[in-house]
């Protein structure tokens, strides 16, 4: 009965490792896509969400390279893998647990510094080359003016920008908006950038939850079939 209880632990744990690599895949191809969604708008978003996604891209590669270490574990019964694995395990699900703490946070909290982080930059727009490229890919991407309103860059304290907008808002971009808001994109960019930031740390945090689920499993699986491992070496 033992016998077949511990074999059944076995096979589960190995099916376990089977879909934690096929999670660990996954979870590198969430964190990449959300760094190709946000990577373009990292100078408004300092930096925060990108480092997030490149953190679950390693968790990705670890959980990845370790569940072969849990299928070979599992398959050849080697107690010492199996703990190894377990800890692992455990280490990751901590880095996580920390992980979705802070994209929590950042997704409650980045709002009003984002708003004064495009303030500061778009006074900045005529002068620094950064500002200008950063700018110019938000509005054009998002297909917007300004931060709430197209009329918020005559209010700008740079002089070039007095009269006219930038290309980047204008509708027809081949041509400046010469009169004015009128020809300009009429949402302001704000709202778009919060909503792309909120959807992809959600998707974040979803991920994160959901492998965090499965790693527990893991880690159970991982620990009867050492403990069992252990009771049968001791008896012989």
């Amino acid at each position: 009965m033992v016998s077949c209880s511990m074999k059944s632990i076995k096979y589960s744990l190995y099916v376990f490792n089977v879909l934690l690599t096929i999670s660990g895949l996954g979870i590198i191809i969430t964190g990449a896509v959300v760094l190709s969604n946000l990577y373009e708008f990292k100078y408004f978003l300092e930096g925060k969400p990108i480092t997030a996604s490149i953190a679950l891209i390693l968790v990705g590669v670890v959980i990845f390279g370790f569940a072969f270490v849990g299928c070979y574990g599992a398959v050849k019964e080697r107690y010492n893998l199996l703990v190894t694995f377990a800890v692992a395990v455990l280490v990751i699900f901590f880095v996580q647990i920390i992980l979705g703490i802070i994209v929590m946070i950042f997704r409650n909290d980045f709002s009003t510094d984002m708003e004064k982080s495009l303030q500061d930059s778009m006074r900045k727009y005529a002068d620094s080359e950064i500002d200008h490229k950063s700018w110019d890919a938000v509005q054009t991407k998002f297909m917007c003016c300004g931060i709430k309103s197209a009329t918020e860059w005559h209010d700008t304290d740079s002089s070039s920008f007095g009269r006219y907008l930038p290309r980047s808002c204008c509708i027809n971009q081949n041509a400046d908006c010469a009169n004015g808001p009128s020809e300009a994109y009429q949402d302001g960019c704000f709202s778009k950038l919060e909503a792309k930031v909120r959807s992809n740390s959600k998707l974040l945090i979803g991920v994160i939850i959901g492998i965090t689920i499965i790693e527990i499993v893991g880690m159970i699986l991982a620990g009867f079939l050492s403990l069992k491992l252990r009771r049968e070496a001791q008896r012989k």
